[in-house]
Order: C-alpha cells, then structure tokens, then sequence
C-alpha cells in the first residue's frame, strides 16, 4: 500500500513539474512566434496586396475582438487617398487542414483588392498550388464585396484549380469567412483608423 502512495506522490509531482515547464515554455515562446508568423507568413503577404501605400501596414495594424477570437487588422493607405484594410482568416476543410489567407478590401469602394494564402499543410505540387499560382488568388482582385466567392462547381465565380479542388473550396471558405468579418467589422475598423 505504502509503495502505490508514494508511486502516486511521485507521478503527481512529476506531471505538476511537466505540466509548469510546458506553461513556462509555451509564454516564453508565445510572442516569438507571433513575431516570426508576422515576418515571414503575413508581411509578405500584405506587401504584395499593398504594394503602392504610403503607410507601413505592419507598424499600425491594430487588433479587433469579435465573438470568438481577435482580429489583427492591417490598414493601408492607397496613393489616390482611399484606405485600405487587410486581415486574415482560415477556411476550414483544406486537404491537410485548414488554410490562411490574408484579404484586402478598399474601405471607401467596399471592393476587394486581392487575397493572398498565408499558411497551409497541403500536399506538394497539388493543393500547395493555392499559394503557388497567383492566377488562382488573382480571381479575387477587384470582386465587389457581394460578389459570390464559391467555386464555379459550387455556383460561384472563382476557378478551381484541377487536381486541388477540397484546397480551393477551403480558400473560398476562407474568403467568404473576410467577406462576412468586414461587414461585421467596419465600423470598428473605421472608428480605429480615424
């Protein structure tokens, strides 16, 4: 009996020990993460969309909260003086899981500037070529907001590309999702950016 106690005291200390180290690790490595995901999977990303503003995106993005996760937004301003906001969402059901695409829109048109994938785990060659090929994210540039997003197979306006069609439609999804955000979202973003 003795010797099933002390077996627990040992395994309860050895897990709270575990369990504190991997808390520790997790804060202490939380921002950099943040930091690298900004670097090398959303500036590139915002840069390529809002290649001619006259601001630094990156250095006044601003977080909004909705009802279930927060918002990093990223505005823009565009050279004929309208604004321009950027932020990324994730369609779900991608091939390897889900995928981040990062959505631009012309706050004073209510137009879609582009869109660009961020993150996926799809395979090599087939459902990566969402990133790859920027004439499958270019059909979102210049898309009113109501515009149907789906896939032409799901009776909307984007090209699948063959051969990476679940990749698509999660990307689709993915734009849908910043279509919804930004009517949500607009007053906020505008309160902020004034």
């Amino acid at each position: 009996m003795r010797e099933m106690i002390s077996m627990i005291v040992v395994l309860t200390v050895l897990t709270s020990v575990s369990g504190g180290l991997l808390a520790a690790v997790k804060s202490g490595t939380e921002l950099r993460i943040e930091e690298q995901i900004l670097k090398f999977l959303q500036a590139p990303a915002i840069e390529s969309l809002f290649s001619d503003v006259t601001n630094d995106p990156l250095r006044e993005r601003f977080n909004l909260d909705t009802a279930d996760k927060t918002i990093q937004v990223f505005p823009g301003k565009m050279p004929d003086g309208s604004v321009a906001v950027a932020f990324e969402t994730f369609g779900k059901g991608g091939y390897g899981g889900d995928i981040g695409l990062i959505v631009g829109i012309n706050l004073d048109s209510d137009q879609l500037i582009g869109a660009r994938v961020t993150t996926h785990s799809e395979t090599p060659g087939l459902g990566s070529r969402v990133k790859d090929e920027l004439t499958f994210v270019s059909q979102f540039a210049d898309k009113p907001l109501d515009a149907n997003l789906a896939l032409k197979s799901d009776n909307g306006t984007i090209d699948a590309i063959s051969g990476a069609t679940v990749s698509c439609r999660a990307v689709t999804r993915a734009a849908i999702q910043a279509q919804e955000l930004y009517r949500q979202l607009k007053p906020e973003i505008i309160k902020q950016i004034q």
